[in-house]
């Protein structure tokens, strides 16, 4: 299961994954370039395991709306890639939280949760959350997650939360199968 697989990094390891014979998920919320995506995916890889589902990590209703046809519809799911993220920029999600850090840690961080209790059916499994080196400019305030007025700063922020998440999560899920890993993907 991928977030953000319809563009970039995300797609070429859809790829990846599908020419291995992987059943490939991405969870995009514009459906247009999401059914582009799995068509070209589709050829790509010569896979036809592949599709997608309408997620919008900005609105935590529909992440939660997105775990619960996702888990009544698919019986496994051994990687979850949180590869989607946007830079920042000056507007809030439906849920009152900056559109960087609610959009790049927040979807990903309830996503991940929800799931959690699948991922641990189907050990081994892993999370995977994309990052970048820039989150060692920032600190996380807690009193302050929805800084917004710098936008380098916010998405810094957005990207230092998903590492530390991937560390707890790590950390809880020690031994149960699931290991956690954020990754770099380079520059």
């Amino acid at each position: 299961l991928f977030t953000g697989g319809n563009s970039g990094i995300g797609k070429e390891t859809a790829v990846a994954l599908a020419m291995r014979g992987a059943r490939v998920i991405i969870a995009c919320r514009d459906v247009e370039k999401a059914e582009k995506a799995v068509r070209e995916i589709k050829f790509k890889s010569r896979s036809l395991n592949v599709c997608h589902m309408e997620l919008d990590l900005a609105n935590l209703k529909s992440v939660r709306e997105f775990c619960k046809n996702f888990l009544q519809r698919e019986k496994r799911l051994n990687i979850l890639i949180n590869n989607a993220g946007m830079p920042s920029v000056l507007d809030w999600t439906d849920d009152g939280f900056s559109m960087c850090f609610g959009v790049n840690h927040l979807g990903h961080f309830l996503l991940t949760n929800l799931l959690l209790p699948r991922l641990k059916e189907c050990a081994p499994s892993r999370v995977i959350p994309l990052t970048c080196s820039n989150y060692k400019y920032q600190k996380l305030d807690f009193r302050d997650l929805n800084y917004n007025l710098l936008p380098f700063f916010t998405y810094c922020r957005s990207k230092l939360a998903n590492i530390y998440f991937s560390q707890e999560l790590a950390r809880i899920t020690e031994g149960k199968g699931v290991t956690s890993y954020a990754v770099h993907p380079g520059e």
